[in-house]
């Protein structure tokens, strides 16, 4: 099973089919798809103009949406790093029981359905990662913040 940089290699391969580099694209979304796999293939759709069951889209189109998806990932990574140190350092200290934030990111592991939609036609208009920064911005002010707050500021 190929991870998520051999699938955006293959995005980007120019000697792939429009079709092949598509399905590279939708399986990038197994790996991290933070609005669930429907919403964020809808999202990336709509924000690079492919129509979403068009099955060869312009391959700058696909390359586009894939830029998206590897930006709010490169967020995504770093929150995860910063929340490994916090940990260690917490642990360190003696402080082996997890606060409710790091339950929050528990739930959220591997930066699926972060931020789930009931309707995927409907995910915020900004750019990923401007949404979760703002995701994760607001949870680490509350923990008790409802999940979906942070993405309707970004409609």
């Amino acid at each position: 099973m190929a991870g998520f940089r051999a699938l955006a290699a293959q995005v980007r391969d120019p000697a792939r089919a429009p079709s092949q580099r598509r399905r590279a694209l939708r399986k990038c979304l197994e790996r991290f798809a933070p609005y669930g796999h429907r919403a964020t293939w809808q999202h990336l759709c709509t924000r690079a103009g492919i129509r979403p069951d068009d099955r060869a889209p312009e391959p700058w189109r696909l390359v586009a949406a894939l830029e998206e998806l590897e930006e709010a990932r490169a967020v995504w990574l770093a929150h995860e790093e910063e929340f490994a140190r916090r940990r260690r350092e917490q642990k360190h200290l003696g402080i082996r029981q997890p606060t409710a934030l790091d339950d929050w990111h528990r739930n959220t592991w591997g930066g699926r359905a972060l931020l789930p939609f009931d309707d995927p036609a409907a995910p915020p208009r900004a750019p990923l990662a401007v949404v979760l920064r703002g995701l994760i911005a607001a949870m680490e002010a509350s923990v008790d913040a409802e999940p979906r707050a942070p993405a309707l500021a970004g409609r």
